[in-house]
Order: C-alpha cells, then structure tokens, then sequence
C-alpha cells in the first residue's frame, strides 16, 4: 500500500518511459478486439498453450517441477497426480480456470484473494489463510550463504495491510488518481511486500496480474502467457523487486522500476499475440508453427529438451517430427544423436 500512498499523494512525477508503455498499451487495447476475430480453433490452439505455460512457468519461478512428458496430462487431463508438485501445477490451473471463465465475477476482495490462493495450492494446509508467524524473504546462494533481501510486513499487521491496499486499489480506480495500469503495477509490488500468505504469494500475484488485467480491459493473458514472459525475464524481475523494496517500510523506495517491468510484460504479450496470430493461419498447422515459432526463437543452439520445455504440452514425437521436416527443408542442422544432439539454424 505504501506506493498507493505516494501516488495518492502526488509525490511521483512519471517517468517518460512509463508514459511509452502506456501509450503502446493503450494502442493495443484497441486493437485486440481486430485480433480475436480469428478463427476460433485458432484461439483455442493459442488459449490451450496459453494455460499450459502459464501453469508451469509460474510454479517453475518457485521451483516446482514436473516431468515434461507428464504436462499436458497434468494440466489438461484428469489423471491421478503422482506428487505434490503435479497438485500444485494442478491447483493452478484450476485457478487460471477460474480467473479465464468467471473474471467479471471476481472482484479484488480478501475473500477472493484467498480464495485464489487456497486452490493454487490445491486446498492443503493453511491453503487460503494469511499467514500467523512472521517471515523473511530469504535469498539463497550457490555457495550455501543467505541473506535477508526484505523483511515483510509482520503476521499481527497483515490483515490490516491487505484491507489498506485493496481499498487504495479501488479508490484508484475510482478517482483515478493514476494511470490504471501504473496501478495494476503498483498493486504486484505492494502484495509483494506484505507478503500475506506463508508460502505461494509470488504465484497469488501472478494470478492478480491476470485477473486485474482482465478488470482494466487487456485481455491479451488469455492467449499469451504472462507467467511464461515474467519467467523469461526473472532475473530483470527479481531485481526490480529487491528496488522497489528498499526503503518501502518508510515510503522512500523507488517503485518505477518495477512498474516499468510489469508494463514490459504486457507489451511484449501483445507483441507476441499479434505475432501469433498471423502466423497461425490454419487450425490444423497451429501446433507445428507454434514449434516453428519456438525454433525461431533461439539465438543459438538447442537441443529436443530445451525445445520441449519451450513447448509445453506438445508431444515429443510430434517436436522431431517438425525438427526433421526442418532439417529436410535446409534450414536446421543436427550434430550429434540421441539426447544430446543439438540443433541449429543454418546461416
């Protein structure tokens, strides 16, 4: 709440930057509605990978894990799950379901932030409840060394915290004091800083992001991963955190970095949803020119694994497939066999 309190305040001048963002948002709002009258087997191949990645990204940020083979069943199927990770990737999906099929009806609301949160994290334990027992944000080192990165706001001021920011965040809204966008930024930094939740709450605010991008009209999560893209980029996104909690106590930290990330975020899914949008002109190629799109992604070298992992849910066997029709055409080459063998584009 505290970078709420500041631009209620009219502290902060916008950095000409975030006026950009906004600018190339705001131009993608409008032309969003032009891009979904797509075929709708089109969109479903797009929303369909969409989930997946979103499912797997957001709990690979916390380090939760699966077997590749085992995603698609995972997120997509109603198999037994074999592990506690399988329920959480589960429980997530569940979640993004929620948020995808019934977003005009969730309002940001305590209730609903734990509600979010207990079935991410599939119902078990304190599932849905703040936390009782204060708690640093411990950052580990290769070397086994750790350090305190930030220290939240306590359990006993955590209530209290979350009623503050939820209310900032609708009086935002409603007098318009900033930018909703800056706001729904704000808003990812501020939770971040209460922290209210024992466990899960980098994965609560991703599923926020969603939900409250639905509310301001940029629909673009949908059909692009916006957990895929932070993943891609958690390095950037781990550093504008640690600045934007420098100082956040006494109201004295610079949240623009942040918020120039989250906008970032959003841009670069619309860049990417109009991409894929053209590039998927028949339903029954979508899949194989996702793989292609992935493949063209790489700056260098890669292998099947690496290429699976960018490909959620696509089979193995369907990821050679399109390698060797590739290769057949001239434009990948393989050094190596089996596993290890790795692809490249050709000059």
């Amino acid at each position: 709440m505290q970078t709420f309190k500041r631009f209620e305040l009219g502290q902060d001048e916008i950095p000409a930057a975030i006026g950009w963002y906004l600018a190339d948002l705001g131009e993608a709002r409008g032309k969003q509605e032009l891009f979904r009258r797509q075929s709708p087997q089109t969109l479903k191949v797009l929303r369909e990978h969409a989930v997946i990645e979103s499912a797997v990204s957001s709990n690979r940020i916390e380090g939760v894990v699966v077997d590749q083979a085992r995603v698609r069943a995972v997120v997509l199927g109603k198999s037994h799950l074999r592990d506690r990770n399988e329920e959480e990737i589960r429980g997530y999906r569940n979640a993004l379901k929620l948020i995808h099929e019934d977003h005009d009806g969730l309002k940001v609301s305590n209730q609903n932030i734990r509600r979010l949160h207990r079935v991410a994290r599939g119902g078990i334990g304190d599932a849905g409840r703040y936390k009782q027992k204060d708690s640093d944000i411990i950052e580990r080192f290769p070397n086994g060394t750790v350090r305190v990165r930030f220290t939240p706001v306590s359990a006993a001021n955590t209530s209290r915290a979350m009623n503050e920011l939820i209310e900032l965040w609708a009086r935002c809204l409603d007098e318009r004091f900033i930018h909703p966008l800056i706001a729904l930024a704000a808003f990812s930094l501020d939770f971040l800083s209460v922290h209210p939740f024992r466990d899960g709450n980098g994965r609560t605010s991703r599923l926020l992001l969603l939900l409250q991008s639905y509310h301001l009209g940029y629909e673009v999560g949908r059909y692009i991963s916006l957990e895929r893209l932070i993943e891609e980029n958690k390095e950037r996104y781990y550093e504008t955190l640690e600045i934007g909690s420098q100082g956040w106590h006494e109201g004295k930290h610079d949240p623009w970095p942040h918020i120039g990330f989250i906008l970032f975020i959003l841009k670069e899914a619309y860049r990417e949803f109009e991409e894929r949008v053209g590039q998927l002109k028949s339903p029954r190629g979508a899949k194989t020119q996702l793989i292609q799109s992935a493949v063209k992604a790489f700056s260098g070298e890669f292998t099947v694994a690496e290429l699976e992992r960018a490909c959620p849910g696509i089979s193995r066997d369907m990821l050679r497939r399109v390698l060797a029709q590739l290769r057949k055409a001239g434009e990948l080459e393989c050094h190596g066999r089996g596993p290890a063998a790795r692809w490249r584009k050709k000059r």
